[in-house]
């Protein structure tokens, strides 16, 4: 299976996820009022994903690695899970590198 963005809805809001070619959501975006800021946010990911520079790598409260994918302006694009380790992070964040730009849009809302 090829990856994709998969966008859904829950209640009002929407949101989209990245999942890799192995099913594993690798992205997370926030949460949207309408179907049109998920997809901008889809498109600003594809935008911004192949630079390493807009890769914010942190750890989450409780220390485990994660990164944060931030636009331009410094605003989160989309959130990682945690990850095990800083290797298994940097693997997580060449998968959107790789998969970000091209990947097609599953519209499941």
């Amino acid at each position: 299976m090829a990856a994709r963005y998969v966008v859904s809805r829950s209640g009002t809001q929407y949101r989209f996820v990245l999942k890799a070619g192995n099913n594993e959501t690798i992205l997370t975006s926030e949460l949207y009022a309408a179907k049109q800021g998920a997809l901008g946010g889809i498109e600003s990911v594809r935008r911004n994903s192949p630079d390493d520079a807009r890769y914010e790598r942190k750890n989450a409260s409780n220390g485990a690695p994660m990164f944060n994918l931030k636009a331009g302006n410094g605003e989160t694009i989309g959130s990682s899970e945690l990850y095990s380790s800083t290797s298994a992070r940097e693997n997580g964040i060449q998968s959107v590198m790789k998969n970000g730009p091209e990947a097609p849009v599953d519209d499941q809302t």
